[in-house]
């Protein structure tokens, strides 16, 4: 078989000289050709450090007889983002991402790819363009940063910020709290969405076990990056290794078990159906909802655990995950190693790597003067936090296509409520409305105008960070947003409502005193009353009807560039928000 490289050199005379040109030496010229793709840039610490793994995994491709070409598509960082409108270009710079990796890829053609990636939109749109291209691929994970003293991370920011809007804290202990959160590279310390990819990436057999979500800083990773190299160029040209020959609908449904282990990120219900979408696979809300009912949560990390994400890896990471759901997984499924899930989970108990992971446990707890065990960490199936999973799809005529919730993370008090509607057209009106206290106990406070395309479908963080954060209002109200929600998100709040307003979806329809129906052990989301009185289900039907008569769009909010293209082309929250 010859490989698509040598090829491609037949056909374009041209491509000798510019190679040669670029640094490559005439031997170069003949071996594997590895397209390296990274999201390596100063955007933020998830992608600051990732140039060292790009030179580890170019030493591994050489070691084993390839050539590495580095190219590189910089992520942006949702929490420098946040509070302005830099955030709306947050889930596009996923499709953006996509499309430049496969740009990059097809313009030349490469016998085998490893991607590399640590955060929010950088995994994602990194495994949407490795799907897309569907060459033999390993995707390596940046990893997690270290916590910072006491065990800081950056996720409790919101809520320092949110008490000292209220005068609750002064400026030095803010302070305080904003230069040490963020300690070192790597992804921000707590299972939120770049934790959450991270490990649905393992989960879906795309990387090594045992490398998801490790320090960034650790040697560890490094031998991980070597081994990635190694391994994309003994896979080179192999027809059964391309991911669309690896994932199928049973490596879905594995992820989804772990996703509701970990109590995973809400805004995975976006990325894995717009991954499964680039391999012809549907995945939908009602997938997670099957999933997650009597799923047992297992991982005690933040935010809604007590630890931060770099204990994951020391009490043995995904793979020790997966040991504990092991009679509920695909476990022939097959993975980049070549081996199916079952013999990589065998391989790692044979190999000592638990032995290994528990001692970098027991030094964690020296460092932080703390006794922690495995069990501490991630619990045993029949010891678990929880046992229906970590997510709920609500539907009704408040939400047709369906709204998700992580009910981990919500106050057990909000799980049933009828609640008096708050209708904001913007976050910023919202929040004012929060902070200072014009929300009342029982209040449905309703974001809207915020989904895809409306404005990009940002994250409703500092929002819901306020909520969450008063001990008042965070266990009395709900926040319900066409938009999204930051995997640090906690409290009673339910996002992704579709169709979104910009739609004309019910939630546009909404009006203040309206009577909003909560019920998250029955899964619903519905208008059942107007003006604080109850009406029948017709009664509502027919108001709805008159509604919507009466509605106009909103002009559209961007009227160039790319979230022009996204807001015109993106499908709806539920379906992923991918463009088509």
């Amino acid at each position: 078989m010859e490989l698509k490289s040598q090829e491609m050199r037949k056909k374009a005379p041209e491509m000798d000289p510019l190679r040669l040109g670029t640094g490559w030496s005439k031997e170069d010229l003949s071996k594997p050709q590895i397209f390296i793709e990274s999201t390596f840039g100063d955007s933020h610490p998830g992608s600051g450090h990732l140039d060292k793994l790009v030179e580890m995994v170019r030493k591994g491709v050489k070691d084993a007889g390839g050539f590495g070409a580095r190219y590189f598509c910089t992520d942006m960082c949702d929490g420098e983002s946040q509070g302005t409108d830099g955030i709306n270009y947050s889930l596009a710079s996923r499709e953006m991402i996509a499309g430049m990796i496969e740009i990059q890829a097809m313009a030349t053609p490469f016998d085998a790819g490893v991607f590399i990636a640590s955060c929010d939109k950088g995994v994602p749109g990194n495994l949407m363009g490795m799907m897309r291209v569907d060459m033999p691929s390993v995707f390596i994970s940046g990893g997690t940063m270290n916590a910072g003293p006491d065990m800081l991370t950056l996720e409790q920011l919101g809520m320092y910020s949110a008490k000292f809007e209220r005068g609750e804290i002064g400026k030095e202990e803010f302070d305080f709290a904003k230069r040490n959160a963020c300690p070192s590279c790597g992804a921000c310390s707590f299972v939120g969405t770049a934790s959450t990819m991270q490990i649905m990436a393992e989960a879906l057999g795309l990387s090594l076990p045992g490398s998801a979500l490790m320090p960034a800083m650790s040697a560890d990773l490094l031998d991980y990056a070597y081994e990635s190299g190694k391994r994309a160029a003994l896979i080179a040209g192999m027809d059964n290794m391309r991911p669309s020959k690896i994932v199928t609908m049973e490596s879905f449904e594995n992820a989804i078990l772990v996703h509701a282990a970990i109590s995973g990120s809400t805004n995975c219900l976006l990325h894995l159906p717009a991954i499964a979408h680039e391999l012809g696979i549907e995945i939908t809300g009602e997938t997670f909802d099957r999933l997650h009912r009597n799923a047992h949560y297992l991982l005690n990390v933040r935010p809604a655990g007590k630890w931060p994400a770099e204990v994951f890896y020391y009490a043995g990471g995904v793979p020790a995950i997966m040991e504990e759901l092991r009679p509920l997984l695909h476990l022939d499924v097959m993975t980049v190693t070549g081996k199916t899930l079952g013999e990589n989970l065998d391989m790692l108990k044979n190999n000592n790597f638990y032995e290994k992971c528990a001692k970098l446990l027991a030094a964690f707890g020296e460092r932080y003067g703390v006794k922690i065990s495995k069990e501490d960490v991630i619990r045993p199936y029949d010891n678990a936090i929880g046992t229906d999973g970590s997510i709920a799809i609500l539907k009704g005529n408040l939400a047709p296509e369906g709204a998700v919730i992580k009910h981990t993370a919500c106050p057990k008090e909000m799980f049933k409520a009828i609640l008096t509607a708050r209708p904001f057209d913007s976050e910023e009106e919202c929040l004012d409305s929060v902070l200072h206290h014009r929300v009342n106990k029982s209040d449905a406070v309703f974001i809207r105008y915020e989904g895809p395309k409306g404005s990009g479908m940002p994250e409703m963080f500092y929002t819901s960070e306020a909520i969450s954060s008063d001990k008042e209002l965070g266990k009395t109200i709900a926040l319900i947003t066409d938009g999204r929600f930051s995997g640090a998100s906690t409290g009673p709040v339910i996002g992704h409502c579709s169709p979104e307003a910009a739609d004309g979806g019910p939630i546009a329809l909404v009006e203040e005193g309206d009577l909003i129906e909560l019920d998250v052990f029955e899964r619903k989301l519905n208008i059942i009353g107007v003006k604080g009185e109850r009406k029948t289900e017709k009664e509502i039907e027919d108001i709805l009807i008159e509604r919507k008569k009466s509605w106009k769009p909103k002009d559209m909010k961007y009227k160039k560039g790319v979230l022009k293209l996204f807001s015109e082309h993106a499908v709806s929250p539920m379906k992923g928000a991918y463009m088509e």
